[in-house]
């Protein structure tokens, strides 16, 4: 799965923004200003292709003992947070799909219903 794959997929989603909010490098995904997905765009020109993801943490424990290319979040609270390396893993395109739509989901789940009803 490329970049622009992954950047298009984000962007269709309801109520996504992106913006670089820490750094030149650092592509960030918001759903109505909250975080689901961050790529370093330098580390995967460099070829570590990877994406953090938001994750219910028992699922996430889960995740990271069934496939050693989904590590604790990068930067980023490891309770809540997976990165997920797609160089040279065996993740099939439409599972990463799966994961960022998880990712999402739980992001809007967390808004309070007013925002939530603007999706």
């Amino acid at each position: 799965m490329n970049i622009e794959e992954l950047h298009q997929y984000c962007l269709s989603k309801k109520g996504v923004t992106e913006d670089f909010p820490f750094d030149e490098d650092t592509l960030v995904f918001k759903v109505l200003g909250k975080m689901f997905a961050l790529i370093g765009l330098k580390k995967w020109e460099s070829g570590e292709k990877a994406i953090n993801l938001k994750c219910d943490p028992d699922y996430a424990e889960e995740l990271r003992a069934e496939y050693s290319c989904i590590q604790p979040g990068y930067h980023m609270s490891k309770k809540h947070w997976n990165t997920v390396y797609l160089q040279d893993s065996d993740l099939q395109p439409k599972f990463i799909l799966e994961l960022i739509d998880h990712s999402y989901e739980m992001v809007v789940k967390s808004m309070p219903k007013k925002l939530r009803d603007t999706l």
